[in-house]
């Protein structure tokens, strides 16, 4: 276990904050540690969750999150278009994402009776579009939070915070920090809480 010593400092305040895990997806604005404004949540299943019903689709196992990116990383994004996460309220909604991937999954005729992925599935591209998806739609929301802020640094956390593309996507996309915690404090609730 990493020591206090040993962590980065917490993210400057104000910020956006995005908390990505299995059980919530909020985009809040943190103004101070006691005023703080929702400005984003999910209508439904969490991003985490999203990518544990996507992985047990495409026959990944659990977690999700972590067997989808290692899947993703043989893939191709763009194969596969998938939609948006996204409510007409600024919300977010990733049953939509879910039931387009269970489509594409059903016209390679579907999981078997074990679980197990059609031999012909392209698991790979499936997985790294899936995941495109999902990071498209935090990364919009965050550009748009962002606009309304600018300036603002952005912290990202939850279990999600773990994946490389979203890393990579958000850090790409501002030209203010992006502060995301240690691996090791994103999977782990004890560490994170």
């Amino acid at each position: 276990p990493e020591r206090a010593a040993d962590l980065p400092p917490a993210p400057p305040l104000p910020h956006l904050a995005l908390i990505v895990s299995g059980g919530h997806t909020e985009l809040l604005w943190v103004r101070d540690l006691a005023d703080v404004t929702r400005l984003a949540q999910t209508r439904d299943d969490a991003a985490g969750e999203a990518f544990d019903k996507a992985a047990r689709l495409l026959g990944l196992g659990y977690p999700g999150g972590p067997a989808v990116e290692r899947a993703a990383a043989a893939g191709d994004p763009a194969r596969f278009p998938l939609p948006v996460a996204r409510t007409d309220d600024g919300d977010w909604s990733f049953s939509g994402l879910k039931t387009a991937l269970a489509r594409r999954v059903e016209r390679h005729g579907g999981a078997a009776a074990d679980g197990a992925p059609p031999p012909d599935l392209p698991v790979a591209d499936l997985a790294a579009s899936f995941q495109a998806a999902v990071v498209r739609a935090l990364e919009v929301d965050v550009r748009r939070a962002h606009a309304a802020y600018p300036g603002a640094a952005i912290a990202v956390s939850g279990g999600v915070s773990a994946n490389a593309a979203l890393r990579s996507a958000l850090a790409a996309a501002f030209d203010v920090p992006v502060w995301c915690p240690p691996l090791a404090l994103c999977t782990d609730n004890a560490a994170m809480i």
